[in-house]
């Protein structure tokens, strides 16, 4: 047997690894970390290509699996995958070298720092911001970690006061409770369909209010006083997103 036939039935990651190993291809996959499905002509703004060129690297992308094509009458839209493309390409982030680029604008640097305070990552939240509701949630015993993250009882209870609806029926092939590594943090921040339903609450109840098109999320006011009362966060991680708003 040749080394090549030993690796013959072996996952190809080689095949995935080269389809981030472009600057806009990986441009592309970032952006759509907003959750949302954009379309060719934005990314290509985005990146700053051609609409040929974007549309040469999408195909290239939903042939791989990291992206789907979804179509609305004549226009077509892509997004990521799912929830687990979406962490896997967070994860890759937080462990990438980062590129030391210059501050042009008071306007970058309060973008830059929006950013890593807090951002969606697909429909999580991330950044500082995500990091502290998942240390919180341990602090206060809503989350173990004898075998991995997972909601206890007073976990679901908390939830259950909230309004937040917990399906553990099952049906979703998607993980109950997981963790994505934060690539500003370089910590963990709470995935999976639990940290989807809190996000979502949280927009709903008006605690979080997207920012546009762009992955910036600003805490409000009332946000503020429903996370210290119900998770007791610091006035140190709940204050910056006001300096970071303004």
């Amino acid at each position: 047997m040749t080394s090549h036939d030993s690796y013959a039935d072996s996952p190809d990651l080689a095949s995935l690894a080269a389809l981030f190993a472009d600057r806009t291809r990986a441009a592309f996959c970032l952006a759509l970390l907003d959750g949302r499905a954009w379309t060719a002509t934005e990314l290509a703004r985005l990146a700053g290509v051609a609409p040929s060129t974007a549309t040469g690297h999408l195909h290239r992308l939903v042939a791989g699996g990291v992206l789907a094509e979804e179509r609305s009458g004549r226009h077509r839209y892509v997004r990521l995958a799912g929830p687990d493309t979406a962490e896997m390409i967070e994860g890759l982030a937080a462990h990438a070298p980062q590129r030391p680029t210059p501050v042009r604008s008071l306007t970058d640097a309060r973008r830059r720092r929006a950013l890593a305070h807090a951002r969606t990552c697909y429909d999580n939240l991330a950044g500082a911001l995500g990091v502290a509701i998942t240390d919180a949630m341990t602090a206060q015993a809503l989350l173990a970690w004898d075998y991995g993250p997972a909601l206890t009882e007073s976990g679901a209870s908390w939830l259950r006061g909230l309004g937040v609806a917990d399906d553990r029926s099952g049906t979703s092939r998607r993980a109950h409770v997981r963790t994505c590594l934060d690539w500003t943090e370089r910590r963990a921040h709470l995935a999976g369909a639990v940290g989807a339903a809190l996000f979502r609450h949280a927009l709903e109840a008006s605690w979080l209010v997207r920012q546009g098109s762009t992955r910036i999320i600003t805490l409000t006011d009332e946000g503020r006083d429903a996370l210290r009362r119900h998770l007791s966060l610091p006035d140190e991680v709940l204050l910056a997103g006001a300096d970071t708003a303004s």
